[in-house]
């Protein structure tokens, strides 16, 4: 008999747990989400170094990480798109459009950058998997 309760605690609790994933609203501590060209980056590339150094594709979630935060780390100035970011020098840029946003990236050994921009996931089912795919992220 203790065992039946204590089995139907730990499944109510799963379940609550599940329903407040699959609805509670998403809140992030700040809106940015941060990359950073490292230093070096531009010496290591003009050596033929083909590492990289930033992701080919970065995707954003509008309404809780929809600022992208480049910061470039590195001696030299660096282009992303129309922008020349100087050495120590940040550079915000915000989305409010869902979409595939193609950039010119000096960091990259392709020149080539995309910042995907998907909507804010749905109450319910597509919540939950989005948080829980953020929580897969965060662990690697």
């Amino acid at each position: 008999m203790k065992l039946r309760i204590g089995i139907a605690l730990i499944v109510a609790l799963l379940a609550a747990s599940f329903a407040w994933a699959s609805f509670a609203p998403l809140q992030a501590s700040s809106r940015e989400q941060l990359f950073d060209i490292p230093k070096g980056t531009w010496e290591r590339r003009m050596k033929g170094d083909k590492t990289s150094i930033l992701p080919e594709q970065i995707t954003l979630t509008l309404g809780v990480r929809d600022v992208l935060l480049l910061r470039n780390s590195d001696t030299v100035p660096q282009i992303f798109g129309p922008v020349l970011i100087m050495p120590g020098q940040d550079f915000r840029l915000p989305f409010a459009q869902a979409g595939e946003h193609p950039f010119d990236c000096t960091a990259h050994v392709s020149g080539k950058m995309t910042v995907v921009v998907e909507e804010s996931p749905a109450p319910g089912i597509e919540r939950l998997k989005w948080r829980l795919h953020s929580l897969i992220d965060s662990k690697t």
